[in-house]
């Protein structure tokens, strides 16, 4: 094992949160803005990168693993949260909207996962959060969620986060699945990746979906969100009655929407 051994247990159902057991001098890499509660005598540092090491000890290596993340649209930085006491300690990490976590040990998918680039929650210390071009420029293009995905390498547990009800689908070599860009989650290493055109003029113009939808071809495994976040935000600004509407129903959608605006 090149990365550290934590234990977890995931907590709730549709806001769920995930705890993390680390032994003495044990560490977990989260994202910015993921920290919910820990126990005493846990450290937390911020650190260029994910701390895995993978390009490098150098200034050099750190500015590069952590200019990668620039490119995903995450931060600079990641925090670190080490257990330095003398028994075993806890830490949770939430998840940033209504959805589920699901664990992935990396040391049963051939050591990486290709996710979203705003999936990763959290990860043992030791794992690569890095990223992921598409060999095709259609895809950076036309596949609705940039041009490039996170990939996790490593041995270890990550945590990555989707919305609404999740789903594993397992596919055959040479099986074929079809999927809205957004409601892609993560794939394994061997899952051939694709943007398709949606064939007919009524079909893209009406039919609410996008011109491009994704292609996955396995072997491999594949997990699928009901609800991206996109989906969800472009439901909730939809729903903002106008200024002109009345003042009850809708009211907190609307607060909302005044906010982001700058109201």
């Amino acid at each position: 094992m090149n990365n550290h051994e934590i234990d977890y247990k995931i907590y709730g159902d549709d806001m769920q949160f995930v705890e993390v057991e680390l032994d003495p001098q044990e560490t977990v890499v989260a994202e910015a803005g993921s920290f919910m509660m820990m126990d005493d005598d846990i450290q937390m540092e911020t650190i260029f990168g994910d701390g895995s090491g993978g390009s490098g000890s150098g200034l050099m290596g750190k500015l590069f693993s952590a200019g990668k993340r620039v490119l995903t649209g995450e931060s600079l930085f990641m925090t670190t949260f080490t257990n330095a006491g003398a028994g075993k300690r806890h830490v949770s990490f939430a998840s940033p909207y209504p959805g589920k976590i699901i664990p992935m040990d990396l040391s049963q998918f051939n050591g990486k996962i290709v996710c979203q680039k705003d999936a990763f929650l959290a990860a043992a210390k030791g794992v690569q959060v890095g990223i992921e071009f598409q060999r095709k420029i259609g895809v950076g293009f036309f596949g609705g969620e940039g041009f490039i995905m996170q990939k996790l390498e490593g041995d270890g547990m990550a945590f990555v986060h989707a919305g609404g009800t999740i789903i594993k689908k397992d596919l055959l070599p040479g099986q074929s699945l079809r999927v809205d860009t957004g409601c892609l989650v993560a794939m394994t290493r061997d899952v051939h990746y694709d943007i398709e055109f949606v064939k007919g003029v009524k079909t893209a113009l009406f039919g609410g979906e996008g011109l491009f939808f994704a292609t996955l071809r396995g072997p491999g495994s594949v997990w699928i969100q009901s609800l991206p976040f996109s989906r969800l935000a472009s439901r909730v600004f939809a729903a903002a009655p106008s200024r002109g509407g009345g003042k009850d129903e809708g009211s907190i959608a609307r607060g909302l929407f005044d906010m982001f605006n700058g109201d």
